[in-house]
């Protein structure tokens, strides 16, 4: 991780500010949605990307069923179902 040397102090309410420089390093805007993560004792905050149920991937989703599914998994799946179809 790369320290950035600035220092917040969290409010009554649980809130911390994020400064504009990061904001805008991050490309994070008003009302963009944020992810928080714990790993042991440290807290990691990302901007929320929707990712592929199936693998993670940004690239290429479409929303199904209010999931999200990638392209390649997409694939792979009919790939899958076409396989077990011409099996049958």
């Amino acid at each position: 991780m790369k320290a950035t040397g600035i220092v917040r102090k969290i409010d009554e309410l649980g809130r911390i500010v994020l400064p504009i420089e990061t904001r805008k390093i991050l490309n994070i805007n008003t009302k963009d949605p944020v992810e928080i993560y714990m790993d042991n004792d440290t807290i990691v905050l990302r901007k929320y990307e929707p990712a592929c149920v199936f693998c993670g991937s940004t690239d290429k989703t479409v929303r199904y069923n209010d999931k999200l599914i990638c392209k390649a998994c997409h694939d792979e799946i009919q790939e899958l179902f076409l396989k077990s179809e011409a099996e049958e």
